[in-house]
């Protein structure tokens, strides 16, 4: 299809460090017509020093009493529970996708063979780390939440010279704040993103609801990327800023009828509205009696439903002329 959105359901860390529930996020993912169902692949030793606290918006949803370590932790899914999530995925017939926060994890993934790595909002700036992924010569999907346009023309700088290809690389407009304030989304920086660079580009949508993502759909994005958990009253970090599977399911039927509306670029006549034609335009018609040889003239012609006769826009080319026979009112000329 040549509109066709890629929809990426983040699981991210949802699962709460379940992996029966992880599956179920890969069933309900499934059930709402996404492409692929996107996890978080970490070991938080790697990723989180141990007296690293907690961003505003987990404080509000888990508390204060514990480290983003203490958090993240009972988050961590094993490397060998992510190859079950993987052959789930397969099974269910669904793209599995994982976002590496650390170089070990990268390694992991890659050697899955996923067919795309995704670069998250907090790695933009992690030289090693970008240079690892560019290596790898996959297709890449890079959030830049937090990140201005020179750092993201930075990055990309470093995923090319490290062998990945422009054609490969996909730029997600994001903003990391959980829920994302409306006034603070900004989408038509995506346009910015992709004249500035040369790729193609998406939104990550964190805010509540499904209106800023099928907005992006219609502007343009060519992946988009919205969490969603089974219950927003859960315990964890994004629950409460991500979709209820009802609600995610929503957010695709609309994106869909997106892309069919986006339709090409050529201004015609579509294939249902042809049959209005002669319905809705106007012919031109005697105001009244008209004999046969009466010059025809403003006042004795005027234009009516339906428009299967001379049209209007012949209206200077008709008036002076003779009436060739006679007419009654509301005939056709």
């Amino acid at each position: 299809m040549l509109n066709h959105v890629f929809i990426i359901a983040e699981a991210g860390v949802n699962h709460n460090g379940s992996l029966e529930l992880a599956k179920k996020l890969i069933d309900a993912a499934v059930e709402a017509g996404c492409d692929a169902v996107k996890f978080q692949t970490f070991k938080t030793e790697n990723v989180i020093s141990e007296n690293a606290q907690k961003a505003e918006y987990q404080k509000q949803t888990t508390g204060g009493h514990e480290t983003q370590f203490e958090m993240v932790k009972k988050l961590e899914l094993s490397y060998a529970q992510f190859s079950d999530l993987n052959q789930h995925c397969q099974t269910k017939g669904i793209m599995f996708l994982s976002t590496p926060f650390d170089l070990e994890s990268v390694d992991f993934l890659a050697g899955m063979n996923l067919p795309i790595i995704k670069i998250p909002s907090g790695e933009i700036t992690h030289l090693p780390y970008l240079r690892k992924i560019g290596g790898l010569r996959k297709r890449i999907i890079m959030s830049t939440g937090m990140a201005d346009l020179k750092e993201i023309k930075t990055a990309v700088s470093v995923l090319l010279k490290s062998g990945t290809q422009r054609k490969d690389i996909t730029i997600l407009h994001c903003n990391t704040e959980y829920p994302t304030p409306f006034n603070d989304v900004n989408l038509r920086a995506m346009a910015t993103i992709q004249k500035a660079l040369s790729v193609k580009v998406g939104y990550s949508d964190h805010t509540l609801g499904i209106e800023a993502a099928v907005a992006a759909a219609a502007l343009g994005a060519s992946v988009i990327e919205k969490h969603f958990t089974l219950d927003r009253n859960m315990p964890g970090p994004d629950h409460k800023a991500s979709l209820d599977p009802n609600e995610l399911k929503a957010m695709v039927a609309a994106i869909r009828n997106i892309e069919k509306a986006l339709g090409s670029d050529v201004k015609q006549a579509s294939a249902s509205e042809k049959k209005n034609i002669s319905i809705a335009r106007k012919s031109i018609v005697a105001a009244c009696e008209i004999k046969r040889g009466e010059v025809l003239t403003k006042d004795n012609l005027t234009c009516k439903r339906p428009g299967d006769g001379i049209s209007p826009m012949k209206w200077d080319q008709i008036l002076g002329t003779k009436a060739k026979r006679n007419y009654t009112k509301d005939e056709m000329i």
